[in-house]
């Protein structure tokens, strides 16, 4: 049971990334999973339950690495390198799945949007923690503003990616990488 359960999150994550949470059905899921509604419906009653599961997933991933990224010796270089690659799988071909549902943010299910909001604020309290090591010098209002511009750069490349088939993510993180070095 759990097998089955872990297999709706991760096709609900794969087409979230790929069209977003508003767009995505149970019919969708049960289609490409091979079951029936009714089996979604075990698992995941409402949609909204799914997206609370969905977004738990995403929220668990990323304090994990969180955790890892602070109790690792790597260099900012390095921890900054590690985390775009965590976004580069996460985007797996498609989007990020943090920005498709910061996209659909308004249509979400209140509780959902409580998952959003948490999942994206780690996701800047973990640049700038990795920031302040690099840092020291600036104010904290600087380096939380570095930080949004960091993310915010990290999934437009990913978007940008998407849609002109080129590789731009690595070329912005060199240049990221560039002006942290001053």
């Amino acid at each position: 049971m759990e097998n089955r359960k872990t297999q709706i999150i991760d096709l609900a994550l794969k087409l979230i990334r790929e069209k977003g949470y508003v767009a995505i059905s149970y019919d969708d899921l049960s289609k490409q999973l091979g079951v029936t509604k009714a089996s979604i419906h075990y698992h995941f009653e409402k949609k909204e339950d799914l997206g609370v599961a969905v977004t738990e997933r995403v929220l668990q991933n990323l304090q994990d690495f969180s955790s890892f990224n602070t109790n690792s010796k790597l260099t900012v270089e390095e921890k900054l390198k590690h985390f775009l690659e965590r976004q580069i799988v996460l985007s797996d071909g498609g989007i990020c799945p943090v920005s498709s549902l910061q996209s659909d943010y308004e249509s979400l299910p209140e509780n959902v949007r409580q998952k959003v909001r948490e999942i994206s604020q780690l996701e800047i309290t973990i640049i700038k923690n990795i920031l302040k090591v690099t840092l020291e010098n600036k104010g904290a209002e600087e380096i939380e503003s570095l930080a949004f511009a960091i993310v915010s750069c990290m999934k437009g490349a990913i978007q940008y990616e998407r849609v002109l088939g080129k590789e731009i993510l690595p070329q912005a993180m060199k240049e990221i990488s560039r002006l942290l070095k001053g």
